[in-house]
């Protein structure tokens, strides 16, 4: 068990310093991300993206931003999913809004690195990560799997791109190649897609859901299994190396997927170096305060100082 925790006093100026020189020096960087990486590059789900996409949800059900919006319970299937194929397209298929993710990949590209993250946007790999370094522990926005997963679904998930596309369209949104969703000048945007776009099961006939870890439906396909495999792996291969736990902007929501083991990793290893970047949880416990390096900040400036 972890002690009482520290909370950085260093300096940012101090902090950078000292991660540039383990990071130089570092024969590995494992990076922990959680979902204030995808906020520092534009996800955010309120303000000006929700009223822009969504404002016609938030008249009728008083939804009051895309995170809560997910869990409301839509009289039909029609509703949820011209819901969920917004949803799903404006956080997985348009454009990343920012470089975020691309600095962060220039900072560890040349080194032996691994991604373990909780975050559903696959932004990592639209970036440049090598999808075999990259373990997405709690689903993806871009896969859809069975509701009631049983026999031949029951490891399998289905790739949602082209049946979001016809349920926009249906909708009145056009899509640009870039996969921009456009609301056409005049267009009168529809809350609902034709029954026949309802997606159900090809394997066993049920109703479709979005492959996102909610309860114990959740479905851990054969790529999933593989990155924890390679995952693994990487950590077996690199015990005693030096290494640096890079975590980024992970919160408390979901602390045993990343935090905790990111502190018992580097508790275990001499050589290993904790940095966290996060704005106002930038801390780590005692047992490791040593080889801790806790930056109170921006990621996405914090990166870019790093980098120039």
């Amino acid at each position: 068990m972890f002690g009482r925790m520290r909370i950085t006093s260093e300096t940012t100026e101090n902090g950078m310093e000292k991660f540039r020189k383990v990071l130089d020096e570092a024969d590995t960087v494992i990076i922990g991300a959680g979902s204030g990486l995808s906020t520092a590059a534009g996800y955010t789900y309120s303000g000006e993206r929700f009223n822009t996409y969504f404002s016609d949800f938030a008249e009728k059900y008083k939804i009051q931003d895309i995170y809560s919006g997910g869990f409301y319970p839509f009289p039909d299937m029609e509703t949820y999913w011209a819901w969920w194929s917004r949803h799903i397209w404006v956080n997985r298929y348009v454009p990343i809004p920012n470089d975020t993710y691309d600095r962060l990949y220039d900072l560890v590209k040349d080194k032996d690195y691994f991604v373990l993250t909780t975050n559903v946007d696959h932004c990592f790999q639209r970036s440049g990560f090598d999808k075999k370094r990259l373990f997405y522990t709690q689903g993806d926005y871009g896969l859809l799997q069975s509701s009631n997963p049983h026999g031949a679904s029951a490891h399998k998930t289905y790739d949602n791109e082209e049946i979001c596309r016809k349920m926009l369209l249906a909708q009145g949104f056009e899509i640009g190649e870039d996969n921009s969703l456009i609301i056409p000048e005049g267009a009168d945007i529809r809350m609902q897609i034709p029954t026949e776009l309802v997606p159900y099961c090809p394997d066993d006939g049920e109703l479709m859901t979005t492959n996102l870890r909610a309860d114990d439906t959740f479905v851990e396909d054969e790529g999933w299994h593989q990155a924890a495999e390679r995952y693994t792996e990487f950590l077996r291969r690199h015990e005693g190396t030096k290494t640096v736990f890079l975590e980024t902007a992970v919160g408390f929501n979901t602390p045993v997927i990343i935090k905790y083991p990111v502190w018992q990793y580097t508790d275990q290893n001499d050589n290993a170096t904790y940095a966290c970047i996060n704005m106002r949880e930038a801390l780590a416990p005692r047992q490791i305060q040593d080889r801790s390096i806790l930056i109170d900040g921006d990621i996405r400036e914090a990166v870019a100082d790093l980098l120039y």
